[in-house]
């Protein structure tokens, strides 16, 4: 027996609806890019002290590889500015060192189910329907991790779930 199934009603079906973002806090969401090829996943700071408003891991599909992610409110008006990082040296490292192991950076936007952009909301609060990197995917194109990662991401990643 088959059963036809028209795009409309399977994107409503696959769409995150409100109450899942509603019910989701931001440091738990769980986003993926438009073809499957990229997820973002949120995860607690772990620190009321700390310099950053929130974690990220981006894994890119079927290469092993997971880059991190910072978000830290800076600038005026103040905004989330985020970086997305590769095998980034720990310790005592100098400007020229997180520039060459920077994949991403740049403002991090949220838009919210009613299609509002905004900035993207901090801990303990709802998750946002979709982020919006801008020029996420021309900048994996140009970084050195192009060559494992052969599909380059859109800029908008929408909420696909909800981590522990």
């Amino acid at each position: 027996m088959r059963i036809a199934v028209s795009a409309s009603f399977l994107s409503a079906l696959l769409a995150v609806s409100p109450a899942m973002a509603a019910d989701c806090l931001q440091e738990r969401a769980i986003y993926g890019d438009a073809d499957g090829a990229y997820e973002l996943r949120f995860e607690p700071v772990g620190s009321t002290s700390a310099v950053t408003s929130n974690h990220f891991k981006v894994t890119v599909g079927k290469t092993g590889l997971v880059l991190d992610g910072i978000v830290m409110q800076s600038g005026e008006p103040e905004r989330a500015n985020g970086m997305i990082m590769n095998n980034c040296p720990e310790g005592d490292v100098t400007g020229d060192d997180i520039a060459a192991c920077t994949v991403w950076q740049g403002v991090i936007y949220s838009v919210g189910a009613d299609g509002k952009v905004a900035s993207l909301p901090g801990e303990g609060i709802a998750a946002a329907s979709q982020v919006l990197l801008p020029d996420f995917g021309p900048s994996i194109r140009n970084s050195a991790i192009w060559g494992k990662a052969t599909v380059a991401p859109w800029d908008a990643l929408t909420l696909k779930g909800c981590g522990q």
